[in-house]
């Protein structure tokens, strides 16, 4: 008997690592918590659909009932909520980062504040509780900042204001309205970095790291990166601009500070490490990290990996990853995201998804925002279905992933047509 793994989560992203673990020779079933329709497709998935991934008695109490060797937890509320540690506290194996760990991505002004403390390059930024004191602060500044609330807020919390009144009504919105609840009760004012936005994920053992392919996210909503910021519309590797050069600045400059930092400490990091960068003038700089894998990146990137992930899992749990060799395929990935009707600034009722079953073989569909109604799959809301594809080119790559994600139909789908397509032509 093989082992059997607890996946966290119901989205994409835990989608992708259920398709992964299940391609390991040491896997023989994987529970997905809460999971989606998707993942229970998989041959080798059970779906416990009525535990939520923000439930940590549950949580707990399911990797008990099914004697489960390894949690992954894959969404960082409960990353942030301290679920790791209880886990680990009743004996089990956890991929992710503690509580204490984890606050880089649970506040804001925490990270801010441990990166510049650490001289790890990122832009400038003021905290405030205090909304008078932050619209003061904006009327002195001769540019207009990013608006950030502090806490968890579901990927919305950021507002790339384009004017000083849009900028005021975000602290408004969230010092004064509660527009985030809990997550808005600081704000932060950013300086707003100009270039070109790329993700570098790391597997973290505490110590040792071992740093992905670079995935290229398009954040807008539009064709031509127009239109409001999502939470990502697709995703591609190779990026013409994170070559291996890139790589290993972000490497030293970003991810091994951040490790020893954490481990000095204290809080020593395991998991994902997920640095959001921008690419300016000055060199790359920290946006944001993330404590987890990202969406879509993940569904790109895992199709990749030719290491067994269940023993890149266990080596990061153990503290053994410097003795491991993480391979990848050398190949292109892309992945197209589908969303609903009026993501992402509002919601759409159900919606039945048709073509599902004429995507081409060459595809992988991951789900994210779907549920199952009456036998058939609905589109729920939000980011519903990523299609990926892995051709030698990037061009290659490209084509098929859009040809995967032309067949699938529902009311109100969006996606955009040129993911990964200009950079295809540019690297031609």
């Amino acid at each position: 008997m093989g082992e059997r793994i607890l996946v966290v989560g119901s989205g994409g992203r835990e989608h992708a690592l259920v398709w992964g673990l299940l391609r390991s020779t040491r896997v023989d079933q994987v529970i997905a918590a809460p999971g989606n329709p998707g993942m229970a497709g998989e041959p080798g998935c059970l779906c416990a659909s009525d535990t939520s991934a923000s439930d940590i008695d549950g949580v707990v109490a399911l990797a008990e009932r099914e004697q489960v060797s390894l949690v992954v937890v894959g969404p960082e509320d409960p990353l942030v909520a301290g679920l790791v540690d209880r886990l680990r506290e009743a004996g089990f194996a956890a991929f992710g980062p503690s509580a204490a760990a984890a606050r880089l991505e649970g506040s804001k002004s925490h990270c801010k504040e441990f990166l510049l403390a650490h001289d790890i390059p990122t832009g400038a930024a003021v905290s405030f509780t205090d909304a008078e004191q932050a619209l003061a602060y904006l009327d002195s500044l001769d540019h207009v900042p990013v608006v950030k609330a502090d806490g968890l807020a579901a990927g919305k919390g950021v507002i790339v204001a384009e004017t000083r009144t849009e900028a005021a009504e975000a602290i408004r919105g969230i010092l004064i309205d509660g527009r985030f609840g809990r997550a808005g009760r600081e704000v932060l004012l950013e300086e707003r970095l100009t270039g070109t936005e790329v993700s570098v994920l790391a597997f973290c053992d505490g110590t040792d790291y071992a740093v992905m392919p670079a995935a290229q996210d398009h954040k807008r909503l539009l064709v031509g990166d127009l239109g409001p910021n999502t939470g990502g519309m697709g995703a591609f590797h190779p990026s013409p601009i994170a070559d291996a050069a890139l790589l290993e600045t972000v490497a030293h400059r970003v991810i091994e500070p951040t490790l020893a930092g954490l481990a000095a400490q204290g809080r020593p990091y395991t998991g994902v490490l997920y640095a959001g960068l921008m690419l300016t003038d000055a060199g790359p700089k920290v946006i944001e990290f993330n404590c987890r894998f990202g969406d879509p990146e993940t569904q790109v990137v895992i199709p990749l990996l030719e290491t067994d992930l269940y023993d890149v899992f266990m080596a990061c749990v153990e503290g053994r990853l410097g003795s491991l060799d993480v391979e990848w395929a050398d190949q292109a990935a892309v992945t197209v995201v589908s969303a609903s009707g009026g993501y992402p600034t509002s919601s759409s009722p159900p919606a039945p998804i048709s073509g599902l079953e004429d995507v081409p073989d060459e595809c992988i569909v991951f789900h994210a925002g779907t549920e199952l109604r009456d036998g058939a799959i609905h589109a729920s809301g939000g980011r519903v279905l990523a299609v990926t594809a892995m051709k030698p080119t990037l061009a290659e790559a490209a084509e098929a992933a859009h040809a995967g994600i032309a067949v699938i139909e529902f009311e109100g789908m969006q996606h955009r047509s040129d993911i990964a397509r200009e950079t295809a032509q540019v690297r031609t």
